[in-house]
């Protein structure tokens, strides 16, 4: 039925062989589409395809920048190339955009338009006039710029462990050593090197924070909040909703938390847990690897998704054949990991920075989810139907976590192995839920007080923090290293406010798994016909296409978190 032999889009109305390379080359294209006579409903529908494939070539071609820039961020042209689309095309094309979507809402054909067909991408471009300000491209191009130098900052930074140099994340795997001793060594290496760059990153966010909030006050909004919560499309829920969530951690899932580190105290023999301690085993037992190399993670993901099903394995592998992945962490790369959609390829880009942890294997299916998910939605007609809410996105990669243990023979050969890893799956599924609680309320705070001094941000996280700790690990000496750290989290510097999402979907990829452990053909043609819909329905609808309710109620997150903590034990 589905198939990963992905094909590049045939182009009609832009040249085969155009290039993005300066506004006077791509002006005329725009031109044309706004010059256009539309004088039926096939010939709006024939413009609207158009349209749709001048946005794929753009979108395409400033996707590569970025990941070209994350892949190598000591390269200065690929910064100036990336910079150059932000501050140059971008900010001429955003004009047209919204002329073109003005047109589209005045045609006189609109309303002969399938409604069940363009609801949402309707209320979608009806969203962006109401919120497109000329005073803001400038400000918009900034902030563009600016978020990448997150990655210039964090990606330099190195430490030193036995005399031999590591980034952040290959350090982490001294983390899970049975030596305590170095444990907190390297543990203490990492945060140092994190708070040397604390000045940079403070005055990078504070940047950031004043253009976002001027930002938001030219569309005439309180605050960047408000105006962020309608640019990402949340029409389903409030910030009552995610204060409701918040609480619902507290209430629910924080027991739980306390439990897996008291059980971890106990294995471990240890009198306090100090946090070097939460990835380490036992003296004696070795920490998992489930690879070598990313070669050897990417042949690993492919067979464990093939014996899921042939379909998700036949997607890895199209995208290893089109060298589509960047999975080592080096010297010189941005952190973090992500799976880029690519408009008009349709076979995305999987980025991330693997050192062999079992940690990994997750960020690996994680993305690999998210990858089937745009291979699954590029069948559909128009770029516009692919752009689905982040809520719907992260279930693609959360559930694919869940979905995929069932075959992790492929990465542990040895049954207690195989156990240790779901077991640090599940527990990983349930202590996220504090971290993203917490993420969530301080970019509330943050946005809610936009003049806020160094001291007071500090003093903000510091209560929020406190209000999701837990009640077993010991953090006393380590308070600098508390204070600052928010710093770590990309989403605050690249992407503001998209963290809430992934305690919702983490919700929404339980459901599906309880679904897949009662009867896992009928789940994943779920999860599939889900997926395939891109953004073409509601959010609501989506998740009822994938056999869920969207719920992120105390009451649901009580009844899921009692079923996780059942499959634990």
């Amino acid at each position: 039925m589905y198939n990963a032999d992905i094909k590049k889009l045939e182009r009609s109305f832009l040249p085969k062989d155009f290039v993005v390379t300066n506004w006077a080359a791509l002006e005329p294209y725009f031109k044309t589409l706004l010059d256009k006579e539309i004088a039926s409903k096939t010939e709006l529908e024939n413009w609207l395809q158009d349209m749709s494939e001048l946005e794929a070539a753009v979108n395409e071609d400033a996707c590569w920048r970025q990941i070209k820039m994350t892949c190598d961020n000591e390269n200065k042209a690929l910064e100036e190339a990336f910079n150059f689309f932000c501050m140059e095309i971008q900010p001429k094309i955003q004009p047209y955009s919204d002329a073109l979507n003005k047109k589209l809402l005045s045609s006189p054909f609109l309303n002969e338009l399938e409604e069940e067909k363009y609801h949402t991408y309707l209320r979608s471009t009806k969203k962006s006039i109401e919120l497109f300000r000329e005073e803001n491209i400038p400000i918009q191009a900034e902030i563009a710029v600016l978020q990448q130098q997150f990655g210039q900052i964090t990606g330099a930074m190195m430490v030193t462990v036995n005399g031999e140099e590591f980034t952040l994340q290959q350090a982490a795997k001294f983390l899970e050593s049975d030596n305590r001793n170095l444990r907190e060594e390297v543990y203490k290496k990492i945060q140092t090197r994190r708070v040397e760059d604390k000045e940079k990153l403070n005055e990078l966010y504070d940047k950031l924070i004043g253009l976002r909030n001027k930002e938001a006050t030219n569309a005439g909004f309180d605050n960047y909040r408000d105006y962020r919560f309608k640019e990402l499309g949340r029409f389903d829920y409030t910030k009552e909703d995610c204060y409701k969530f918040h609480d619902a951690v507290k209430q629910y899932v924080m027991p739980l938390v306390n439990d897996i580190y008291k059980k971890k105290k106990e294995k471990l023999g240890l009198e306090t847990l100090r946090p070097w301690d939460l990835d380490a085993e036992p003296i004696g037992t070795k920490p998992l690897r489930p690879f070598k190399t990313g070669e050897e993670l990417l042949q690993k993901s492919i067979d464990c998704f093939t014996k899921l099903r042939p379909f998700f394995g036949a997607c890895l592998q199209r995208m290893k054949e089109m060298q589509h992945l960047d999975l080592e962490s080096r010297k010189g790369k941005s952190p973090g990991g992500y799976n880029c959609p690519l408009a008009e390829s349709g076979a995305p880009f999987i980025f991330m920075n693997a050192a062999g942890q079992m940690g990994d294997v997750t960020t690996m299916v994680h993305e690999g989810g998210h990858a089937i998910h745009s291979f699954l939605a590029h069948p559909l007609a128009l770029n516009g139907f692919k752009e689905y809410p982040m809520e719907i996105a992260e279930v693609a990669s959360m559930a694919m976590e869940l979905f995929s243990m069932d075959h992790w023979e492929t990465f542990f050969d040895n049954t207690d192995d195989l156990a240790r890893a779901k077991e640090h799956q599940l527990e990983r599924v349930i202590t996220i839920f504090p971290w993203i609680a917490i993420i969530d309320k301080f970019q509330h705070w943050v946005y809610e007080h936009p003049t806020h001094t160094h001291a007071e941000r500090t003093a903000a996280w510091v209560a929020i923090v406190a209000e999701f700790t837990d009640e077993v690990i010991d953090y006393s000496g380590l308070e600098t290293f508390k204070h600052n750290a928010w710093q770590r989290q990309l989403h605050l510097y690249e992407v503001p406010f998209y963290y809430i999402e992934y305690g919702i979907a983490q919700l929404g990829a339980i459901g599906m798994w309880m679904q897949y452990k009662k009867d896992s053909e009928k789940a994943l043609d779920n999860y599939c016909t889900a997926l395939s819909l891109g953004g073409t329905k509601t959010l609501p609808e989506l998740y009822k296409a994938a056999g869920l309710e969207f719920d992120f109620s105390p009451e649901k997150i009580k009844i899921l978190m009692e079923f996780v903590k059942k499959e634990m034990e």
